[in-house]
């Protein structure tokens, strides 16, 4: 029988050397009834603990396989909505911070996607012409809302297969919410620029003429990532000054004149592995999350590679970093006592009809 719910405020004053060690502890008792999911974006302190860590898509295949019968998701609320989505119907999804969003998710709602919808049923026939593409990185309900109209979800791993998917159904795509991953994943399979709209999604028709409809092949949402959008061209230009054999890596929510000036782009496993397996001696510039840069500098220090994080200025994802070993500790603490805390539940007929679409992008086969 469960006891009543420990109280957060108990938590918050906490040390993070006590935390860890509580954690430890509550991860012991729980052993074989819970899993811990952890993205690479997680603050150092949480994500030692992670039994499955991974970019997006690796978490969403975590999530759809694993037998424990709680999962709790160390990342941001869409992720955790993906993990109840593709998880058995018993299982149980926890978020340890409701707080932990995304600010590129918020970009795109459906209230906004169903308008632009309408708007482009004007000048096109949408669901025969246009299909729909949800990067992960949004709310269940516009997951679902691909789901309904043939469409389907990307994440910045398998986003040009996901592409070249879509082209195979109809003619047009409305890729959302990230402008920059859909301009860069055009761009790999060769769709010229003036054939990629941006779609201002504050304007009526999305500040576009029937003809630029008409024209475009890709029209792109005018969302992008605010840590990603730091990073500038010239951060390379002044980086290669100093060191000019350094090799470029960055994310493709990156700016598409950041991608061009790289040398390699792609999601965070890609940035991961790369750097791991970079000779000895080399140096890096990464343009991607600095809870991710910092750690990949000490795994791979020792091999005398040489990690640099590309902005001069400190651009770590906020919403990444509200789940704390205090939020952490609470969760396990009362999961161990038999209490669910910040569960995430995808309601019906939201969860049906968004699996649709993650379960068309899994059964996918991407390079």
């Amino acid at each position: 029988m469960a006891t009543p719910a420990l109280a957060l405020d108990l938590y918050t004053s906490l040390e993070d050397e006590t935390c860890d060690a509580r954690i430890r502890a509550a991860k012991e008792k729980l052993k074989g009834r819970a899993v811990i999911l952890g993205h690479h974006y997680q603050r150092e302190e949480v994500y030692r603990h992670a039994d499955l860590t991974g970019d997006s898509l690796k978490l969403a295949r975590f999530a759809s396989q694993v037998d424990a019968e709680t999962i709790v998701f160390c990342g941001v609320h869409f992720m955790a909505e993906v993990a109840d989505i593709l998880s058995r119907p018993e299982q149980k999804v926890i978020l340890p911070d409701l707080a932990a969003g995304c600010s590129m998710a918020d970009m795109a709602n459906l209230a906004k996607v169903e308008t632009a919808w309408r708007e482009l049923a004007t000048v096109l026939e949408p669901d025969a012409d246009i299909t729909p593409i949800t990067y992960i990185n949004s709310a269940a309900d516009l997951k679902a809302f691909c789901g309904r109209h043939g469409g389907i979800v990307c994440t910045s791993t398998n986003a040009r297969g996901i592409l070249e998917w879509a082209f195979k159904q109809r003619g047009k795509v409305l890729f959302f919410p990230d402008q920059h991953l859909g301009r860069w994943s055009g761009h790999k399979l060769g769709v010229p620029l003036d054939e990629m709209a941006v779609w201002d999604f504050n304007r009526s028709m999305g500040g576009l003429t029937k003809e630029q409809i008409r024209k475009a092949k890709i029209l792109l949402w005018n969302g992008f990532c605010s840590v990603h959008q730091m990073f500038q061209p010239e951060h390379i230009s002044n980086f290669k000054k100093k060191y000019p054999d350094a090799k470029v890596i960055c994310h493709p929510e990156c700016a598409f004149e950041v991608c061009l000036k790289s040398d390699y782009v792609g999601s965070t496993e890609f940035i991961q592995k790369t750097v791991h397996a970079a000779a000895p001696g080399s140096r890096w510039l990464v343009g991607t999350e600095l809870n991710l840069v910092n750690r990949l500098h000490e795994e791979v220090k020792h091999k005398g590679i040489n990690v640099h994080f590309m902005s001069p200025m400190v651009c770590m994802c906020s919403t990444m970093f509200r789940i704390d070993p205090q939020h952490f500790a609470w969760t396990l603490e009362n999961l161990a006592e038999g209490n669910v805390v910040n569960q995430i539940k995808v309601p019906e007929p939201d969860a049906s009809q968004a699996r649709i679409a993650l379960e068309r992008m899994l059964s996918v086969k991407t390079v």
